[in-house]
């Protein structure tokens, strides 16, 4: 990483460490459409445990954790985390969500193929240069057991919000403090190479457009 994505990365962390510790439940307590669609493609795959990147303050993972799943929730901030952790506990969640902190841009903890449900929403719209972007989706194929199932919600450039954003270098965009990337059908189609691609949904959730990404790590040829 030079240090102008360093410098990026450290701000960044410190915008949403800042913002958790302002405005705790950040995101409110419902579920994102993103996470009910998940509940089902996983279900159907009959997994029962999630690996959640970007979980923030925990609205997915909960949800996902009452609808059967054990969970294990990951982000880079701590305050967001000691939020998470602290409703966990308070909603008797513990024993099915539990919380680790982590910054996406270093390698996954898990071994290789031990994984069989990663779950990201808008964790791929933050400030990732193009070639960290395409590294994070290679860990998560590497952690994913063939047949796993990837599940991830992002911008869209058709996001009418997205004209309010001042454009930067590497195809990343700038709002009050924050920088992200808003996603396109052919980045999309290039993030799925070595992927089998099963589902690009577009949808809307509330004034936002998404897309909505599954796809399944293949098994090895024989």
């Amino acid at each position: 990483m030079n240090t102008g994505h360093v410098e990026l990365a450290r701000a960044q962390q410190e915008r949403w460490e800042s913002a958790y510790s302002r405005r705790p439940q950040l995101h409110g307590a419902e579920p994102s459409a993103a996470a009910e669609w998940a509940a089902e493609a996983f279900g159907a795959a009959g997994i029962d445990d999630v690996l959640e990147l970007g979980a923030g303050h925990g609205r997915d993972a909960f949800f996902l954790a009452r609808q059967g799943f054990s969970v294990h929730a990951t982000d880079f901030s701590e305050a967001a985390l000691d939020q998470l952790r602290h409703e966990a506990q308070r909603e008797g969640l513990d024993d099915r969500v539990t919380a680790a902190l982590h910054d996406v841009r270093d390698p996954l903890p898990p071994a290789d193929a031990t994984v069989n449900a990663v779950f990201a929403n808008l964790l791929l719209n933050m400030a990732f240069s193009p070639s960290e972007l395409r590294s994070l989706v290679a860990e998560i194929h590497r952690v994913l057991c063939p047949g796993g199932l990837f599940v991830y919600a992002v911008w869209s450039t058709d996001d009418s919000c997205s004209q309010y954003w001042r454009r930067r270098e590497d195809g990343l965009s700038m709002h009050d403090g924050f920088v992200g990337r808003f996603f396109d059908e052919p980045l999309v189609t290039e993030l799925a190479e070595q992927w089998r691609l099963d589902d690009t949904t577009p949808y809307d959730e509330g004034r936002r457009r998404m897309w909505r990404v599954t796809m399944t790590k293949p098994a090895p040829e024989s």
